[in-house]
């Protein structure tokens, strides 16, 4: 059995963050869903009234597209797939597709629990949901497939929000730290554990910001981007082995 209680040692490799690049991010924007793809920047936003979709440009921040999510929903993560985007809704078990190209609204799909965040790696989509659990999901029906477990050894890791697919791997963030885990896709076994905390600096830090939340890599670049809930800023980030 897999145990739920806190990490108290890891015996997997242990990272911390280099900034490379700072972007401007909207400090209004709830970051719930964080992909990056063709040079531009698609972005989930929740907050029920508030959630949205939008596509942005890096260097600048501007908003190139953008959609309201209907007011009772509060919005979730993204993925995009193909010339489909997906987006998840909290509590209401709900998801909508959006056409990449337009952002209209396609259809709606449904869910059991909470839906926290999307990923993909061209040939599935995966969700969490709050729990160590990971669902893998068809990505034309967007039905469940199978479920795998989150675990450093014998932990189970609970908690796991925004993902993104890097180099054959997922990277979460650990909602209410600033850590991020990264796990097999195959096992959900962890091969390692970033620690992104200090990116913002004392004067960045008023309220209303929250923690760490988006995750996004461009491939073709090489690149890791990672950004917080209301935060001001989105940074481009280097692995540094500890």
């Amino acid at each position: 059995m897999i145990s739920t209680w806190p990490l108290l040692f890891s015996l997997v490799l242990g990272y911390g963050v280099r900034i490379v690049h700072t972007y401007p991010h909207d400090r209004s924007s709830f970051t719930q869903g964080l992909e990056y793809h063709d040079g531009l920047l698609y972005e989930g936003t929740g907050l029920k009234g508030q959630s949205k979709l939008r596509v942005e440009k890096l260097e600048t921040g501007e908003v190139v597209r953008q959609v309201d999510v209907p007011a009772e929903y509060f919005g979730e993560g993204i993925t995009v797939f193909g010339k489909r985007i997906f987006q998840l809704t909290w509590q209401t078990q709900v998801g909508f597709v959006y056409s990449r190209a337009t952002f209209q609204a396609l259809r709606r799909f449904h869910y059991s629990g909470e839906g926290w965040g999307l990923a993909n790696d061209g040939k599935q989509v995966y969700m969490s949901d709050g729990t160590a659990q990971i669902r893998c999901l068809d990505p034309v029906s967007l039905r469940e497939l199978r479920r795998i477990t989150v675990h450093d050894g014998s932990k189970a890791i609970v908690m796991l929000n925004e993902l993104e697919c890097v180099g054959g791997e997922i990277y979460a963030n650990v909602w209410q730290t600033n850590r991020i885990v990264r796990f097999r896709p195959s096992d959900g076994a962890v091969t390692g554990w970033i620690d992104a905390s200090g990116l913002l600096t004392a004067e960045d830090q008023h309220e209303p910001v929250d923690l760490l939340n988006g995750i996004a890599y461009d491939a073709a670049g090489k690149r890791l981007f990672v950004t917080g809930k209301l935060w001001p800023k989105l940074f481009e980030v280097q692995l540094v082995g500890r």
